[in-house]
């Protein structure tokens, strides 16, 4: 127990005294011996080995009751390295900003610890993160709830500036003169990824404008969130550590911009294809007194491999289309793309020809020949062998070898296809494929079957063909929709 005296007299474990000479070959060889080592030797072995971190002391202690913050104190000035930055008052003044937060009244407060030099009121400095310059507001340090104006802050001070532009976590701040290998040397804080994806919803109707605003200013304070719109879903997803740090910052939103948000599982990016190869008429044509409309057109449709988009190939010959309608019935084809087939997914990876149609000379016009190709488009593709390729993304689990067996079962059960694996000291690294679909809430669900223990990664990798069984409900879905559009 080193809180009874960290300078002798110390009464240690032989458990702990076994701990501490294994960091250091001159005291084990006097542990083996049966020798009895000088307390100011375990203290320097100590030392040595918790620098090296060999060594991970645990410390109790309770902030809410004052408890054990003393000791805390006394051990991180007593045992802790010193830090490889040095810095004096006199150098140039070098900060790091560690938390931003946002209070009525004040505005946006950025908590910041100085390195090296002074930092005065109205000073101008450089956000080197950012690259954007800056001017000293308002300086006051926090003392629990209490606000003390400052007029300076030097070196080893934590204080808060008050009202600067741009500058949020993890901002480094100095004075443009400092070396640009000095500021490197500063260490910021290494945030962790998000793991979890949410869509993010108002719960009352003509409030979603009020959504971005609200996110915006709750991830000004937590680096570890992220919030975007997803163009192709049309929704708003928020990133966080887990189910539960995305609920507790939807309510602070909720307290702050009187908003109530949802939290839904997000729209799968799902996109259509075809398998096979079809010629098909689409003739639009339309008599009703007067000018009327005509547009046909021959099209070939067929499939292009994974990833190259969409291909429009004109092979009109003898004017069986003039060429001035050709741009209409791409038009036409490109809009039945983007709407689907049949799920009313995005069309992918097609190649589409037109090689023949006809035309009037006074009731052909670019209308008639855009409905035309999309009419022929959404037959061609019914023909052709349609299916639905879903997201599949690399997922990278981080576990306890302990844990093996029920992280390998648990990726099988969501079919998911394991690449490989790497082991890294006592933890192994799974590598797989999985759909995006079956790691929506992968996050809470690992922290359940690794007691907290695991972690994981993920990013896009490719697409690939939806089983059918999971196929056809979408489809379903699609055509019970469709026809209470059509009630409507």
């Amino acid at each position: 127990d080193f809180s009874t005296g960290w300078t002798g007299g110390l009464d240690l474990s032989d458990e702990v005294v076994e701990a501490i000479a294994s960091c250091d070959d001159s005291l084990i060889e006097k542990y083996i011996n049966g020798e009895k080592i000088p307390d100011a030797e375990l203290i320097n072995g100590f030392k040595s080995g918790f620098a090296r971190r060999k060594i991970m002391p645990v410390i109790f202690g309770s902030a809410l009751n004052s408890a054990g913050t003393k000791p805390l104190m006394d051990f991180i000035t007593d045992f802790l390295p010193p830090p490889q930055l040095e810095g004096g008052e006199q150098e140039p003044f070098m900060g790091l900003v560690f938390k931003t937060i946002s209070e009525p009244g004040m505005g946006q407060m950025n908590y910041i610890r100085t390195y090296s030099g002074r930092l005065s009121t109205g000073q101008d400095i450089y956000n080197f993160t950012r690259a954007t310059s800056e001017r000293s507001g308002h300086l006051c340090s926090l003392q629990g709830k209490k606000r003390i104006d400052m007029q300076t802050l030097t070196a080893g001070d934590i204080g808060v500036m008050v009202k600067l532009k741009s500058t949020r976590t993890n901002d480094i701040l100095a004075e443009q003169k400092v070396a640009r290998e000095k500021i490197e040397k500063l260490r910021r804080i290494p945030f962790p990824s998000p793991m979890l994806n949410m869509a993010v919803y108002a719960k009352t109707k003509g409030e979603e404008e009020k959504i971005g605003n609200a996110l915006q200013s709750v991830i000004m304070e937590d680096p570890t969130m992220r919030f975007q719109f997803d163009a192709e879903t049309k929704e708003v997803i928020v990133s966080g550590m887990g189910m539960l740090h995305l609920e507790v910052m939807m309510e602070r939103a909720r307290l702050r911009f009187k908003v109530a948000l949802e939290l839904r599982s997000p729209r799968i990016s799902y996109k259509e294809t075809i398998k096979g190869m079809a010629d098909v008429q689409g003739k639009f044509k339309r008599q009703s007194g007067g000018r009327g409309q005509y547009g046909d057109c021959w099209l070939k449709i067929e499939p292009v491999e994974r990833g190259r988009g969409f291909e429009f190939v004109d092979k009109i010959f003898g004017g069986s289309i003039p060429k001035n309608y050709i741009p209409a019935v791409e038009k036409g084809v490109i809009e039945a793309m983007a709407g689907g087939v049949i799920a009313g997914y995005p069309a992918v990876d097609i190649r589409v020809t037109v090689y023949d149609g006809s035309y009037h000379d006074v009731d052909s016009s670019d209308m008639a020949f855009k409905i035309a190709g999309a009419m022929a488009f959404r037959k061609g593709v019914s023909e052709a062998k349609p299916v639905i390729l879903e997201p599949i993304y690399n997922v990278e689990v981080t576990i306890p070898d302990e844990y093996m067996g029920s992280i390998m079962g648990d990726l099988n059960s969501r079919r998911g296809r394991v690449l490989g694996m790497d082991r890294v000291g006592k933890k192994h690294i799974v590598k797989a494929h999985v759909p995006l679909g079956e790691i929506f809430r992968y996050a809470t669900d690992l922290r359940s079957l690794t007691k907290g223990s695991g972690k994981f990664k993920t990013n896009f990798a490719h697409y690939e063909e939806l089983p059918s069984h999971l196929t056809l409900p979408l489809v379903e879905a699609f055509q019970k929709s469709k026809k209470g559009e059509e009630k409507e």
